[in-house]
């Protein structure tokens, strides 16, 4: 709270003495406003002295004032086609919870990898991981910790010791997998998490290069996969071993869960045809554009597409109730739609105002290896992403990046996928993201415990993404 009173005069006044002090000749005047307002808000998301989403909407209200742009140019991006491909996702997602639908494909994963106390470790980070890939990491935590704690409670009163040392590894290993696969889940999609949208819209908006879901999916689900499959080994297998052997009761435990659930309702079922459909939608985009070559098909058009059938099927006819109403918007999180807006905003100001390319320039004649520059800069973005938000951090620092990667002549996407996917890799402490937050309250495990197996996996994050960057990317891009 101390920190968020500071940042709000903090913020005001970067944006006063960057306006007062001396432009350097490089920068245009138009240019050394726009960093002004960079400054001002970049104070504010990092302090978080207002809400995230009110910053953003500073670019649409000073981009004009100061004469940078007109008003139409500065309201522009916050109409972009990628926040609607995010809200579509968010509305697919709002069915899925509405019907429980997440919940029963998360129980039935679970079920599957049997009553052997590492398999049923391994099922809560293959499904807790799944439904993150298609719902927010947040909302996945919060959904994955109640069942969680129920198969611990169980296990701990079938076993008689509560207090034993593989009994409480076991608790400890439950709690990080839900909180990690939270986030590594959302690195599979495009739609999976707010940094992977930012970077898509990026893309598009000031480089011109669309990204599809297929394009992100070929590259975000080898690495996601990889990166669970380390934290489970090092968390379960190395780090936290539990030595527990079979444990029969755990299948009481998830059968019931299903029990509870009962059969599959009418509203479940048509919700997931639907996701089902858009999924398939977005994976084979390229082979049924060329079946429909009357057709524009975007994942932007399967997103809104998708969302406009949960509005329009019908649940019950005589009662008019369909699988979403209106008001289960309420729940949407536009704020973050509003997030995406503003950091487009400010991205294409530096970039039609000269400044990337003066910061790209500072990299143009540099004999660093490209690899070299990847590697430090998607560990500059993961330590990073401990302290800070990592929305505000791929907003402000993809540009830069992207301006970067086109001065020293690489795909700009090589560059700016690895800062993305290491924004989401924030393992160490309680505060680095939601899920980490939510999983720490419920008291299984420490700051020095989590700060452990956190500061590893972070290591492992950043030397997969190079290792991606030099196997992976060329397959998908081309070299």
């Amino acid at each position: 709270m101390h920190l968020k009173r500071i940042g709000l005069f903090i913020g005001p006044l970067a944006f006063l003495l960057l306006s007062l002090l001396p432009r350097p000749e490089a920068i245009s005047p138009e240019g050394w406003k726009v960093i002004a307002i960079a400054g001002l808000m970049i104070s504010w998301w990092i302090t978080e002295a207002v809400p995230m989403a009110v910053t953003a909407l500073l670019p649409m209200l000073l981009l004009p004032l100061l004469g940078v742009s007109k008003l139409d140019a500065a309201a522009a991006p916050y109409s972009n086609p990628i926040v609607y491909l995010f809200m579509g996702g968010f509305i697919i997602a709002l069915a899925m919870e509405r019907w429980s639908l997440h919940r029963r494909i998360a129980l039935n994963i679970i079920r599957l990898t049997g009553t052997n106390a590492d398999g049923l470790l391994l099922g809560f980070f293959l499904a807790t991981a799944f439904i993150s890939m298609w719902i927010s990491n947040t909302a996945t935590a919060i959904m994955m910790l109640p069942i969680a704690s129920s198969v611990i409670e169980l296990m701990r009163a079938k076993t008689g010791d509560a207090n034993s040392v593989g009994m409480q590894r076991f608790a400890l290993s439950m709690m990080l997998g839900v909180a990690y696969a939270s986030s590594i889940g959302g690195m599979a999609t495009i739609i999976g998490t707010p940094p992977n949208v930012v970077f898509a819209g990026y893309m598009k908006e000031a480089l011109g290069i669309t990204v599809t879901f297929a394009q992100w999916l070929a590259i975000g689900l080898p690495y996601s996969l990889l990166l669970l499959l380390m934290a489970y080994l090092v968390i379960v297998k190395w780090m936290y071993p539990n030595r527990l052997g079979n444990f029969e009761g755990a299948r009481e435990v998830i059968q019931m869960e299903l029990r509870e659930l009962g059969p599959m309702s009418a509203g479940e079922k048509r919700t997931l045809v639907v996701f089902v459909l858009a999924a398939l939608c977005w994976i084979f985009q390229s082979p049924m554009q060329k079946l429909l070559p009357g057709f524009h098909l975007s994942d932007t058009a399967v997103a809104l597409f998708a969302s406009l059938l949960l509005f329009i099927i019908p649940i019950r006819w005589s009662e008019h109730k369909f699988l979403l109403d209106w008001k289960d918007t309420e729940k949407l999180p536009w704020g973050i739609l509003l997030l995406f807006g503003g950091g487009l905003n400010l991205a294409d100001a530096l970039a039609e105002t000269g400044v990337i390319n003066i910061i790209g320039d500072l990299f143009k004649d540099t004999t660093i290896s490209s690899w070299l520059v990847i590697l430090g800069l998607s560990a500059i973005t993961v330590f990073l992403s401990e302290v800070m938000s990592n929305v505000a951090q791929v907003t402000i620092f993809l540009p830069v990046v992207g301006g970067i990667a086109v001065s020293m002549g690489i795909p700009p996407e090589e560059m700016c996928i690895p800062v993305t996917l290491a924004a989401s890799a924030g393992f160490m402490m309680p505060m680095s993201t939601p899920p980490n937050a939510i999983v720490f309250a419920k008291g299984h495990l420490s700051m020095m415990q989590m700060a452990r197996a956190g500061a590893i996996l972070n290591i492992i994050a950043i030397l997969l993404v190079a290792l991606f960057v030099k196997t992976i990317f060329p397959l998908v891009y081309g070299g």
